[in-house]
Parts: C-alpha cells; sequence; structure tokens
C-alpha cells in the first residue's frame, strides 16, 4: 500500500501544479493538521484514494468549516483499506487557541481510547498533528512532543506514527524518519510518500 502524508504547508506540486499521474498509485492520504480545508476537500476531490486527517493547533477554520470528502480520526480509531488508524490532532498548550492541549489533558485522551484499541485489537498507525517527546520535537513549549505518545507506541508498537507541527525547514537535524522501538516515525511536513505493507 502506498500512502501519502501531508502537513502543515500546502505543497504547490500537489495543489497549483497538480499532475494526477503523481498520484494515481496512491492508496490513502493522512494529513495531519495545518492545513486549509480547501486543500484537503481538493485532494479528496482529485485523488481515488481516502483522505484522513486530524487537525493542527492552527486549523480553527475545520470548527466551522471541515474539509469536504474526508474522514475525521481525531480521537478516534478508524479502519480504512484495511489499516487500522489511531488519531489525536493538536499541539501542546502554549495559549488559549483551539486544538492545544496540556499533557495530562492529552493523557486522558489516550485513555478514552482504551476499549476502541482493545476492540480493534490495536492499531497499525497513529497518526498525530504533535510529535512525541524526544522524537522530532521542540524544545520550546509550542513545539514540545506528548509522552503520551511515546505510551502509547511502547504499549501498543504500532507499525508507523505519521505526524506533523515542527517543520522540517525549522531546523536542518530534524529527520524525515526516525525509530523509536519498532515503531517507524514520519514526519509529514509539506508531503511524503511511504509504503506500508502490514
Amino acid at each position: 500500500m502506498k500512502i501519502l502524508a501531508v502537513a502543515d504547508q500546502e505543497s504547490k506540486f500537489l495543489w497549483d501544479y497538480f499532475d494526477k499521474n503523481y498520484v494515481k498509485d496512491i492508496d490513502l492520504i493522512l494529513c495531519c493538521g495545518d492545513l486549509k480545508s480547501e486543500y484537503l476537500t481538493f485532494l479528496a476531490t482529485m485523488c481515488k484514494a481516502p483522505v484522513v486527517y486530524v487537525p493542527g493547533n492552527h486549523d480553527k477554520q475545520y470548527l466551522t468549516k471541515p474539509p469536504e470528502g474526508c474522514l475525521e480520526a481525531d480521537d478516534r480509531l478508524i479502519t480504512v483499506n484495511g489499516v487500522r488508524i489511531l488519531g489525536f490532532g493538536g499541539s501542546m498548550k502554549y495559549n488559549d487557541g483551539p486544538f492545544q492541549y496540556t499533557e495530562n489533558q492529552m493523557k486522558k485522551r489516550v485513555s478514552s481510547m482504551a476499549f476502541s484499541i482493545l476492540f480493534h485489537k490495536g492499531f497499525d498507525i497513529l497518526l498525530t498533528h504533535a510529535p512525541a517527546v524526544g522524537i522530532g520535537d521542540g524544545e520550546d513549549l509550542a513545539h514540545r512532543g506528548f509522552k503520551a505518545f511515546n505510551d502509547l507506541m511502547d504499549r501498543y508498537h504500532p507499525a508507523y506514527m505519521v505526524h506533523g507541527h515542527n517543520h522540517m525547514n525549522y531546523d536542518y537535524r530534524i529527520k524525515r524518519e526516525e525509530t523509536y522501538g519498532s515503531t517507524k516515525v514520519i514526519n509529514a511536513f509539506e508531503k511524503y510518500v511511504f509504503e506500508f505493507n502490514k
């Protein structure tokens, strides 16, 4: 299965200069937040692949104008094309904006999904906006990762964690792919295609 992951910055290659040949083999699109609703709606319209998203900390527009034709995975565990996706949007709380959470609030969100995770016998992809602690996160509060995500990976060992939030052009040391235990962690900044073999 070929997956396109996007986050944080609309790709001109996928929007302004859209070429259907680029996405013709894509089976699933994962959106990690901080993208315009119109952009996600465009992808859902122009691509045959389902679009699954979580909101970022700058996605206040989703409250009144959510992306059309897309599947929201925020605080949900959904199965798409046989892939179990557990989603948590938002970032660490740094002001009073929407989609921001303290570590304790994120832990409660994660805990509330325990029955669903058990029912689905785990999950394959952890889809988030913010990163986990120590894996592509930043030192400032706004870009700090959530330990709750590390705990999820420690306990359930998903094949992938896909996140956004920390733009790769912020710092040359930010990596596209990292490994945490048996989980491959991907920063979806702008666009990235990877193969998922279940």
